[in-house]
């Protein structure tokens, strides 16, 4: 218990990281919400594909896009499986897309954890006697390094 409690000075680069994700939030929805739209897309392509007959899996549009999101991120259950060429064709591109979209909200939260990390630094550069431009090197009064 008292190992928790040690962590409590931690808390001050937690709140950067709650702030970046905050920042970052609107990013990310527009994000996820293409990845919906490209994952009912590859759904559709892939039921018009397979056909849709009975025992094959792709019997319904909606079965077709759950087939495209567990594709689409690497889950993988292998319930539901393409049969055709052209269908084993379009699950790869599916696959490879998987790989790609991973490092989109990745790289949004980095860079805004990376702008809060920056306003954190240019915030704690201020001279507490006298005040100065915050990106000076010295206090413009005092002479003290900041």
């Amino acid at each position: 218990m008292f190992r928790v409690l040690k962590m409590v000075h931690y808390v001050g680069n937690a709140n950067i990281l709650v702030n970046a994700l905050k920042a970052s939030r609107a990013k990310v929805a527009v994000f996820m919400f293409g990845l919906f739209v490209v994952v009912s897309i590859q759904g559709t392509l892939m039921y018009i594909i397979e056909g849709g007959e009975e025992g094959y899996g792709f019997t319904s549009i909606p079965q077709s896009v759950y087939w495209g999101l567990v594709t689409i991120t690497t889950v993988g259950y292998g319930d539901v499986v393409p049969l055709t060429v052209l269908g084993k064709i379009l699950a790869s591109l599916i696959m490879l897309t998987g790989f790609a979209i991973i490092a989109v909200p990745t790289g949004i939260v980095t860079a805004e954890l990376h702008r809060e990390l920056e306003e954190v630094k240019l915030d704690t550069r201020i001279c507490k006697g006298c005040g100065h431009d915050p990106t000076a090197l010295h206090c413009k009064m005092c002479g003290h390094g900041l």
